[in-house]
């Protein structure tokens, strides 16, 4: 589990694919700012929002096997360039942001990404089927980075990015017609099905009598 709140910006500065014949791409990571010291193998690590393995490690760096199914359903992992790092949580871990599992759900698509002041306007339009869990006001995550919704309109969300964000993620790079992972509200989620349940003519199991 991660918090979404993002520890530095690594980058990607190399895809290899494994010597075995296997379609799994490695990735070589520069961990940038982010010390590296209590990280071990199996470990796991949010790259861009993505849950993944630590596999080897050297120095700064570290290094992550990719399947061709993850490839395809996420963004930010298909080339060298800058990645949000993010490792998992501790149990003795503040959650300055909120329960973030590291799949992604879909890729969304950058609509509009306007200065108002020093801050940004983002406003993105998700996969239709994840409407339905994005509330306003709400929690969702981009690019691995916690954030809370403003508005709401069918597929489409809007953010407020402070200048803090803007700098300490790479969602400040971000140009109109950029993918974006997206991972939905855990406790969206969850409601979902319990109501999917209901409908359903679904019960919970009766209780035990008590002696």
């Amino acid at each position: 589990m991660f918090s979404g709140i993002i520890a530095a910006i690594g980058r990607i500065c190399a895809l290899t694919p494994r010597n075995d014949g296997s379609p799994t791409v490695r990735l070589t990571v520069d961990a940038g700012l982010l010390s590296l010291d209590d990280v071990a193998l199996g470990d796991s690590m949010a790259c861009n929002g993505v849950c993944l393995t630590v596999v080897e490690k050297q120095e700064q760096r570290f290094f992550v096997d990719v399947s061709p199914e993850t490839l395809s359903c996420t963004i930010g992992l298909n080339a060298p360039g800058p990645i949000n790092l993010e490792k998992a949580l501790r149990l003795a871990d503040r959650l300055g942001g909120h329960l973030v599992s590291g799949h992604v759900d879909g890729v969304g698509e950058v609509l509009r990404f306007d200065p108002v002041g020093d801050n940004r306007l983002l406003e993105i339009r998700a996969p239709q089927a994840l409407a339905k869990y994005i509330a306003r006001k709400g929690s969702i995550t981009v690019n691995g980075v916690s954030l809370t919704t403003n508005s709401v309109s069918g597929a489409c969300f809007s953010i407020n990015l402070i200048p803090h964000t803007l700098e300490a993620t790479t969602l400040g790079y971000l140009q109109t017609r950029d993918q974006v992972n997206l991972e939905i509200d855990l406790i969206a989620r969850y409601v979902e099905r319990m109501l999917s349940c209901d409908d359903a003519g679904m019960s919970a199991p009766a209780r035990p009598p008590f002696k």
